[in-house]
């Protein structure tokens, strides 16, 4: 392996330690020192890398969301037609999976929110291809045919796995991926509709 290979390898790891570490802990979660330790370089290998930590975010972040490309991509050459509900119960089933292994457009969009304009840019981008790569894929049924409606498929998703993280009850957290996809593949849904909750009834009590 030449040097300038060993050099692109060590910068990889460097990024998918930093990608995990950002994932599980969030931005202000882990430093430099930390991130260096995951990839198991030192600190001043790091710098030689990335010039800065929010640099580091910012690729991270691109990764992460580029992942999400090839995941849509990879089930939409692996199921063809039926791509789309495959994708959808894949997704929603990341919900089980440790923080450091989540979906980075699940897992670091609040910490885009609150991060530079120059990652919130780059995160917009990759967005974009997100939405573009799931309007242009070979049809399927129920899969989103505008920007405007992959934009909100990928907003209940990314919101049923946020929640479903959240809540410390596993039941609700099913009901909140079940839920998700009897939105988002609705030929699949099963005669018997979810059951609903009883509301509270807002008659008074003399």
């Amino acid at each position: 392996m030449s040097r300038s290979e060993q050099k692109l390898q060590t910068r990889q790891r460097i990024l998918d330690a930093a990608g995990r570490g950002f994932r599980k802990g969030g931005y202000d979660g882990i430093g430099v020192d930390g991130l260096a330790k995951q990839a198991g370089v030192t600190s001043g290998a790091f710098y030689v890398h990335f010039a800065s930590k929010a640099v580091a975010f910012r690729e991270s972040v691109i990764q992460g969301v580029a992942d999400v490309v090839r995941g849509v991509e990879h089930h939409q050459k692996e199921y063809g037609k039926n791509w789309w509900g495959e994708f959808v119960r894949f997704y929603l089933a990341k919900r089980k999976c440790d923080l450091a292994d989540s979906c980075g457009l699940q897992s670091l969009t609040p910490e885009v929110a609150r991060a530079d304009a120059e990652s919130r840019n780059a995160f917009t981008a990759e967005l974009l291809k997100v939405a573009n790569a799931i309007v242009k894929g070979p049809a399927s049924v129920d899969a989103p045919t505008t920007l405007e409606e992959a934009q909100a498929a990928l907003a209940t998703l990314i919101g049923a796995v946020t929640l479903a993280r959240a809540v410390d009850d596993p039941t609700i957290a099913k009901r909140i991926a079940a839920a998700a996809e009897y939105a988002l593949v609705t030929h699949e849904r099963p005669k018997t509709k979810l059951s609903k909750q009883r509301r509270p009834s807002n008659k008074r009590i003399s």
